[in-house]
């Protein structure tokens, strides 16, 4: 059940409907001047001013993003401190880096509180079905 009403704010006394947005009203007083900002940023970069010229590479180049490859371990098996352990030992030999054995690792944590979780569930339905039970049984 949604606590709010469709059309009610969470906010009432929040910014009120339709006041602009002040970076779209900034950004409409600068785009009447965009080709020649644009060009001032070139002439300042091209005279040797740093800033700009980081400015216009990175925007011509952009940073790039690390990009993971897949990881070769066997298949980590056991309970999870073993598993724990086989990634442990992968990073002390060399086969991972600490990033990768990090990433591994916090994949095994939420595989275990998945699994934690399906448990809890199957508890709890356990339990309701012999409570069910014992109210059906009871005089």
């Amino acid at each position: 059940m949604s606590k709010f009403q469709p059309g009610q704010s969470g906010n009432p006394n929040g910014r009120p409907p339709h006041i602009a947005d002040k970076r779209a009203t900034l950004r409409s007083l600068l785009e009447p001047h965009a080709p020649a900002l644009v060009q001032k940023a070139i002439d300042l970069a091209l005279a040797g001013d740093s800033v700009a010229i980081r400015l216009c590479l990175d925007r011509l180049i952009p940073v790039l993003k690390p990009k993971d490859a897949p990881v070769r371990l066997p298949t980590l098996t056991g309970t999870l401190v073993q598993q724990g352990q086989a990634v442990l030992d992968a990073l002390t030999t060399g086969k991972l880096t600490p990033d990768e054995a990090s990433t591994v690792i916090q994949t095994v944590s939420a595989q275990a509180r998945i699994i934690e979780i399906e448990e809890l569930e199957k508890r709890v339905a356990a339990l309701e079905a012999t409570s069910a039970d014992a109210e059906r049984s009871a005089p």
